[in-house]
């Protein structure tokens, strides 16, 4: 129980260093004259996802794939089951930017991406199957194309961004940043830590942690920002900041971490992949068929109710 209060514990400096280096950021950039599409497309992309950058960092490092895997794919997983099923049980979430339509599919194949390079055992008859560091490089390639092709549409004036509002002078910037950078350090050190005596004191598996609790505390920023943009009616921010937190998790940060130290992949992470192709299949089912281009509050419950199953049958199996 201990070791359970503390791992939760470690998402309070996280989230709150996240929060601040957005903030922060964001000021300095003003000032320095950059753009707010640029200030959108970075600081504030890296912002909502940098909770799962910092752990999984820790959790490369230490070499716990569990933990790495997990997180991700965990992540992607609540983003649309849970975040997409409560924002449009608020408000029905309407797909009204073509840019939102280009990047479900690009969230697909990322899913499809992640489970090929996953099953070495199963396609090449390997003893094992690992993402190596050539996969890790792969993805970031993967990344580098899909932030050309975003900074393509920014300068065609098709994104529009939400930046965080909030002003400070350059000094109380500064010192935020760096207060900020020590919170997810800090924190992400601790999750990772705590979530390893967890499962090792509890008999859990690692990735049993690491796909429910650890992906769900990491994923908060992006819970906050889509229920305020379903509240506030933002559709589009609602549906943009979960398939581009998905993008940016599979791309960026698994690929920095395969990168780090290559992945070791258990048989049993196939149902937590095919789980989240699965996911991303039922947005793209929602989203493109039907009238209207929208996720009404019955399919969003229809989301609710199959992370919930998912859940059970992850519990049940460990």
């Amino acid at each position: 129980m201990l070791n359970l209060v503390l791992l939760l514990a470690g998402f309070v400096p996280l989230i709150l260093g996240a929060n601040w280096l957005v903030e922060s950021a964001s000021t300095i950039a003003r000032k320095l004259k950059v753009a707010d599409i640029v200030i959108g497309l970075t600081i504030v992309a890296f912002g909502t996802s940098a909770p799962e950058l910092v752990v999984n960092t820790f959790a490369s490092v230490a070499g716990n794939s569990d933990i790495v895997l997990g997180n991700i794919v965990g992540s992607n997983i609540f983003n649309v089951l849970a975040i997409l099923g409560i924002s449009s049980l608020i408000y029905p979430l309407v797909v009204k930017s073509g840019t939102t339509w280009s990047e479900i599919p690009l969230s697909l194949l990322s899913a499809l991406a992640v489970l090929v390079m996953a099953n070495d055992r199963l396609l090449d008859g390997n003893s094992n199957s690992v993402l190596t560091r050539v996969d890790g490089i792969l993805l970031l390639f993967f990344f580098l194309i899909f932030i050309a092709y975003t900074i393509k549409l920014a300068r065609g004036g098709m994104l529009e961004e939400e930046i965080p509002a909030k002003k400070y002078s350059m000094p109380c910037a500064l010192l935020l940043l760096l207060a900020g950078l020590v919170l997810l350090v800090v924190g992400g050190r601790v999750i990772v830590h705590f979530a390893v005596l967890l499962a090792r004191d509890a008999g859990i598996p690692e990735r049993i942690i690491a796909i429910t609790i650890v992906s769900i505390g990491t994923s908060l920023p992006e819970l906050a920002t889509s229920i305020v943009a379903a509240l506030k009616k933002n559709v589009d921010i609602a549906i943009g900041n979960v398939v581009g937190s998905n993008i940016f998790n599979i791309f960026f940060i698994l690929g920095i971490s395969a990168v780090i130290n290559p992945v070791s992949i258990h048989a049993q992470s196939n149902l937590d992949l095919l789980v989240n192709i699965g996911a991303s299949l039922l947005l793209f089912a929602f989203i493109f068929t039907g009238k209207g281009r929208k996720i009404e509050r019955w399919e969003g419950g229809i989301f609710i109710a199959a992370y919930v199953a998912y859940c059970v049958v992850l519990i049940s199996g460990a």
